[in-house]
């Protein structure tokens, strides 16, 4: 998994909304589901919390939930950090910068955007859902959006053409498609399925989907 650092983290937020199509309403419909389904003093694991943005728009829903932002990159999690401190909700997030198994707090959801991709599915994905689970109350929702195999011969091409559009330029689109081909890993449906059913969770249902990238939530059985 990419560690993103310097510029990598300090210039994510701007980047990433060209190369997700729909990100903003990803996590949108992930942050009304969230409010649908918590009650008060509910506590969120945020996995992969970056720059901290997920966070700070799920705080602004809620005045009592509580949150664990995990992340391998200290980069963004300072970035996170700052931002927390900013909006005056610091008490209210613990960071954890390293190994989601390093931490003892169950959850009562946990969102998982835009991380599960860069896992090799060799092993490394199923060990990420089980440590996910062993983090997560009994019946709690995991929220995962990834990249996913295209479901037609076209949906790369669409993808490539619509993040041009949002503004990606010709030298970003070379790099994407090298990283589609180098640096993720997506699953298709079936196999996703599969994988939840064998780390204690029931089958994803979809809430989201942009081209390439789809949105399930599973619950801890």
């Amino acid at each position: 998994m990419p560690s993103f650092t310097q510029d990598e983290a300090t210039e994510y937020d701007s980047r990433i909304v060209r190369l997700v199509p729909g990100y903003d309403l990803l996590h949108s419909c992930t942050a009304t589901q969230l409010s649908a389904t918590l009650v008060d003093n509910a506590h969120i694991l945020v996995i992969g919390s970056g720059t901290g943005k997920d966070i700070a728009q799920l705080a602004a829903i809620n005045p009592t939930w509580r949150f664990t932002a995990q992340d391998v990159s200290i980069d963004m999690l300072n970035i996170g950090q700052q931002r927390f401190s900013d909006l005056g909700i610091s008490e209210r997030v613990k960071v954890h910068a390293g190994s989601i198994n390093e931490l003892n707090d169950p959850a009562d959801a946990a969102v998982c955007l835009l991380v599960m991709h860069f896992l090799a599915d060799n092993g490394d994905k199923k060990d990420m859902f089980k440590a996910i689970a062993k983090q997560l109350k009994s019946h709690a929702n995991l929220y995962i959006a990834d990249l996913m195999r295209p479901e037609t011969t076209f949906e790369r091409d669409a993808q490539f053409t619509l993040c041009q559009q949002l503004g990606l330029t010709e030298v970003g689109v070379e790099r994407m498609k090298h990283n589609f081909e180098h640096e993720f890993y997506p699953l298709d449906r079936i196999r996703l399925a599969d994988l939840l059913d064998e780390t204690r969770f029931s089958i994803g249902k979809l809430y989201f989907k942009a081209l390439g990238f789809s949105g399930y939530v599973a619950q801890k059985r």
